[in-house]
């Protein structure tokens, strides 16, 4: 629909209000129900949205290690808020309740840089000058819990049920044990516009994994983020709790959020990573834009590891990489190639988990590899064949605070998303690290209560 087609579904239909929402710098979504009036009048001027969003972390905590862009030293005043009507879908678990995705405008007028969807749209916009379409997708992992909020926060987050038990991976059984929630999420998610290509157990108990199917890059980016809210809802009306940390407990693979990714024409017609005169089907496209990638990695970690508990999955034999590897079809690598037709040619980057912002993540996977075409860069790292944990060259930095101080003085990081960004996004992951370094965890009080 146009714009002036929404107007009058909104200003028509039966709707009072309007639910808008944004993405913080984690990846949580934030907003707010809107009276429809309010709504119309904000679609052409926009709206206030408060500042406080880029100026705490997940809990609510105010930053307070130099944040810049927001803060007690600017008085929390609003950021303008524009709505993107392209977003527009319906909610069809609140009775079909109008929705809309927002972006943050400086007070210049001007593209927030620390606004994560903005960041995405800044980087499309340098593939589109290059007469390049990015065609993205995102698939999950997660675990599921038998448990409301309520008796999750009473238990402390511990001794928790899973939905299901056991390692049974791709298991009907255990689908159809719990049809009704499964069925609810493939149905619901299409009709809240993120269709899925497939949805099934993995190993380990009460995990899922679907694939959202491709579509343009901000399509799916948006279809990433309002995936991982949906499923918490719909989660919500089944009494399961479902969980996208990126490492659940030591004894089990941690839960991935892979990304798959590649390059078009302008009409989205052509697979520009895909040469059927190659041996290896890979285009020298392709091929520059997979060495952007695995030179930008170690420096922009960080985007795809953003937590704590990001870099305890990322561990050797626990299906998740430690380097900086390439491979055809090689799930122990960084970057699997799949090569084999037209239609499917690309590169799948398995370092993302299923903790990302994805509007992050896809951002960083774009502009490093669009790096890697911009500079011409060769594939000279040797294609990984077998076992990827094997290879000791190039491993990645192994914790939060290092894979931040690294992008914190990375030039490259800098070059890709400019100094603003760079300097907010590390600061808020240093915060991340330093609060949890203040904590005394499980593993300290087992270790060293009684015996040291």
């Amino acid at each position: 629909m146009d714009k002036d087609q929404i107007i009058n579904v909104i200003q028509e239909g039966k709707y009072t209000k309007v639910k808008v929402a944004l993405v913080d710098i984690d990846g949580i979504l934030r907003g707010k129900y809107m009276h429809r009036d309010k709504f119309l009048s904000a679609v052409d001027n926009g709206f206030g949205f408060c500042s406080v969003v880029f100026g705490w972390d997940m809990e609510d905590k105010d930053y307070t290690n130099d944040i810049k862009v927001t803060g007690w030293h600017t008085g929390y005043g609003d950021f303008d808020a524009r709505v993107d009507l392209n977003t527009f879908r319906t909610i069809p678990w609140e009775k079909d309740t109008p929705f809309f995705l927002v972006d943050f405008k400086s007070d210049k007028a001007e593209d927030l840089a620390m606004c994560p969807r903005s960041l995405l749209r800044k980087v499309i916009a340098q593939a589109r000058d290059m007469d390049f379409t990015p065609m993205f997708s995102q698939e999950f992992e997660w675990f599921n819990y038998r448990k409301t909020s309520d008796s999750l926060n009473e238990k402390g987050y511990r001794d928790v049920q899973p939905l299901t038990p056991g390692m049974f991976g791709y298991s009907i059984l255990r689908m159809s044990e719990n049809h009704e929630y499964f069925n609810d999420l493939f149905h619901l998610l299409e009709a809240f516009g993120v269709p899925l290509e497939g949805l099934h157990t993995e190993t380990g108990p009460g995990v899922t994994e679907a694939a959202i199917q491709y579509s343009g890059i901000l399509e799916a980016a948006d279809r990433a983020v309002l995936f991982k809210s949906a499923v918490k809802e719909i989660g919500y009306r089944h009494g399961i709790i479902p969980s996208f940390m990126a490492k659940q407990t030591s004894t089990l693979p941690g839960c991935g959020g892979h990304i798959h990714q590649s390059l078009w024409n302008s009409t989205r017609k052509e697979n520009l990573f895909y040469d059927e005169k190659a041996v290896d089907g890979m285009s020298p496209l392709m091929k520059h834009f997979l060495a952007g990638q695995l030179k930008c990695l170690p420096e922009i970690l960080p985007m795809f590891a953003p937590t704590i508990n990001s870099f305890k999955r990322l561990v050797i034999g626990a299906w998740a990489p430690i380097n900086q590897t390439w491979g055809h079809d090689n799930r122990t690598c960084s970057l699997r190639v799949l090569s084999s037709n037209r239609k499917s040619t690309r590169i799948e980057h398995r370092v993302v988990g299923s903790d990302v912002n994805p509007y992050l993540a896809m951002a960083a996977c774009l502009a490093s590899g669009l790096y890697g075409i911009t500079h011409q860069l060769k594939l000279d790292t040797p294609e990984t064949k077998g076992n990827g944990y094997a290879v000791k060259k190039g491993l990645l930095p192994t914790n939060l605070w290092e894979a931040s101080q690294r992008m914190k003085r990375s030039k490259i990081a800098k070059e890709l998303f400019g100094d603003d960004f760079v300097d907010h996004f590390t600061k808020t992951r240093e915060w991340e690290w330093q609060q949890f370094s203040g904590e005394v965890t499980d593993w300290e009080t087992k270790r060293y209560f009684e015996i040291i």
